[in-house]
């Protein structure tokens, strides 16, 4: 009996403990509403555009010198070591930047270019199927003709969408595996 109120009394006393000494959440919040405050600006935040462009910002190195004249009219470097840039020179890459609008630009339009090609496959569908079953219900030979040469034609133009409806599949895989090649969040083409 005796170990029993040993045992309860043991109890009482941690849980009076714990209760005594856990801080609510109000209080949290106000400590932490007070450490903001003192804040006075956040940190940086480095993104993947910050560190590109870091690494093309790197000094290029110095063309070779050229003979004759041209290489009298040099621009001396810059004390960077960095030559200017100069009026006929392009820059190096005329590509877009390569970052999640980019590639979710071109996945989605390749995605709608299939989704429109899909949806004009099934309305030339619903036109031969309407063309079929009125070639079957007329018996006069000229209108008979016609529907066929019109079904004959929409038959061709679904095969012709058929094409490219499996193009525009291929254009959706090869742009998720040139993003993979190039290392690009699978989120990103999803």
């Amino acid at each position: 009996m005796s170990t029993r109120r040993v045992a309860i009394a043991v109890a009482g006393l941690v849980m009076s403990a714990s209760i005594a000494s856990a801080q609510g959440l109000g209080d949290i919040a106000k400590k932490e509403e007070a450490r903001r405050k003192d804040v006075k600006a956040p940190g940086k935040v480095y993104t993947n555009g910050d560190l590109r462009s870091e690494q093309g910002s790197a000094p290029a190195p110095a063309p070779a010198p050229q003979a004759g004249a041209a290489a009298t009219q040099q621009v001396p470097p810059s004390p960077s070591g960095v030559q200017p840039p100069k009026e006929g020179d392009k820059p190096a890459t005329d590509e877009p930047k390569k970052d999640e609008a980019y590639w979710k630009a071109r996945v989605t339009k390749a995605r709608d270019d299939l989704q429109r090609a899909q949806t004009f496959a099934d309305a030339l569908q619903s036109r031969i199927n309407a063309l079929t079953t009125d070639f079957s219900a007329r018996s006069d030979p000229a209108q008979r003709s016609v529907i066929g040469t019109d079904r004959q034609k929409a038959l061709a133009e679904l095969d012709r969408v058929k094409k490219e409806i499996a193009a525009n599949t291929k254009a959706i895989a090869d742009i998720q595996e040139e993003a993979r090649k190039a290392n690009v969040p699978a989120g990103w083409v999803r």
